[in-house]
């Protein structure tokens, strides 16, 4: 296993932002765009993120191929279309209180912070909450906050949420989390056994019940307890 030095270094980037590398953002929103996102919101902070300062050193080239790619430590940054699609089924509005469960890479995180929510990010694995904490790009964001700790339990000090999404697959629902989840929230996750996972959204009702909604098969890594 690495140690965190070299962990921080494997990612450590130039903070620079190429007109060439602007313009594949701008295609890489496009090319969500034509798989059916249509939020103009979530497709303008695609384009605008710098998904190459999240990739390691040297992988920098396939940033903006619509791919998920290993991180290391078994993790991966999401694909694009992945992370858009989740977004789109948060509804994701301006100042927005949102918890994220797994920071993993930050880009989701970052996504949602440029649309303007506030977000908490909560990540198990102590070597990638180091590694964000040091991420400078990261630091441009005021509404960007970090938590070290298993997403099972949430982020109470700060309930409850109006949005919850979840960046790794529960084979069920955490109630920990819902109960997190204010009047009219929605929580967005995939859910489901390895090979198995359904994205669902749930919108707690106005009588405190949750309404499932249950959409397209996905492929996460498993949402695993405790904090390493």
């Amino acid at each position: 296993m690495k140690n965190k030095q070299n962990i921080r270094k494997q990612y450590t980037h130039p903070h620079v932002d190429t007109l060439k590398q602007a313009r594949r953002r701008q295609q890489l929103a496009a090319d969500i765009a034509a798989k059916g996102i249509t939020d103009e919101y979530v497709l303008d902070a695609i384009s605008s993120v710098p998904r190459h300062l999240f990739m390691p050193v040297g992988m920098e080239d396939d940033a903006y191929v619509d791919r998920a790619f290993p991180i290391g430590e078994g993790q991966t940054i999401s694909q694009p279309y992945t992370v858009a699609y989740q977004t789109q089924l948060l509804n994701v509005q301006p100042h927005d209180k949102i918890l994220e469960v797994g920071t993993g890479s930050a880009y989701q995180a970052a996504i949602l912070a440029e649309m303007g929510a506030e977000v908490y990010t909560i990540e198990r694995q102590k070597i990638f909450y180091d590694r964000n904490m040091h991420f400078q790009f990261l630091r441009s964001f005021p509404n960007l906050h970090f938590c070290y700790g298993d997403g099972f339990k949430g982020w109470p000090a700060e309930a409850p949420f109006d949005k919850i999404l979840i960046t790794a697959a529960p084979e069920e629902l955490p109630i920990e989390l819902t109960e997190q989840l204010r009047i009219g929230g929605i929580l967005v996750a995939p859910v489901g056994k390895h090979g198995n996972q359904r994205m669902i959204r749930v919108t707690r009702q106005h009588n405190g019940q949750l309404q499932e909604e249950v959409f397209d098969y996905f492929s996460f890594v498993p949402m695993l307890k405790g904090k390493v």
